[in-house]
């Protein structure tokens, strides 16, 4: 008999944490955590959202094609670097190709993508940067280098009628640098960018 007592009181005690840890971690923790995040940080709370007026045209965080519905690449918008996430930009099937460097069709694939910038931007092949022919690790990457944007400046100021010194200023005041000051590398956001690009009056 005593036994069991003392079987029941440690089950009874199990159950009673198991509630208190579940409602305290479970639910006022998260909802803490969310209340904050809304009040300090409420759009990067909210999925750090572009937007254009009124509508919502995308995330800051994620990358997206600017292309026709066939997959053409759109001249008078800047491109992003290539995606591997299912059909491109899926943020449901983020990852990358995970081909090695001297896989046949990785090698194809970039020699496809230089060969068709190199016509799109009218310049030589090596000129291009590689993280414009080359896919992120995620394939979500919103980011590219200043030079694969300054390599575009042409293009578009000439797909929208604009002088290419005001496209390439715009670009130059759009970079971003190191974080922290020195980790990583200077990038540009494509959409903010495009965004920006969207704004601008000749």
């Amino acid at each position: 008999m005593t036994s069991a007592r003392t079987a029941t009181r440690h089950y009874w005690v199990a159950i009673r944490a198991l509630l208190i840890l579940t409602a305290v971690l479970g639910l006022l923790y998260p909802l803490a955590i969310a209340l904050i995040g809304q009040a300090i940080f409420p759009a990067q709370a909210n999925g750090s959202p572009a937007t254009a007026g009124a509508r919502t045209v995308g995330s800051s965080l994620i990358g997206q094609a600017f292309s026709d519905p066939a997959g053409v690449p759109l001249p008078e918008w800047f491109q992003p670097r290539p995606s591997a996430a299912g059909d491109g930009y899926d943020s449901a099937a983020s990852g990358g190709s995970n081909l090695g460097p001297e896989n046949p069709d990785l090698v194809a694939a970039i020699t496809g993508r230089r060969t068709a910038i190199a016509a799109r931007d009218g310049v030589t092949p090596d000129r291009i940067p590689v993280d414009a022919v080359t896919t992120s690790a995620s394939g979500l990457d919103p980011h590219i280098s200043p030079a694969n944007a300054l390599l575009q400046v042409t293009r578009v100021a000439q797909a929208r009628g604009l002088p290419a010194p005001m496209v390439r200023a715009l670009v130059e005041s759009r970079i971003q640098g190191r974080d922290l000051g020195f980790l990583g590398e200077p990038t540009v956001n494509v959409l903010e960018l495009n965004l920006a690009l969207s704004r601008l009056k000749g």
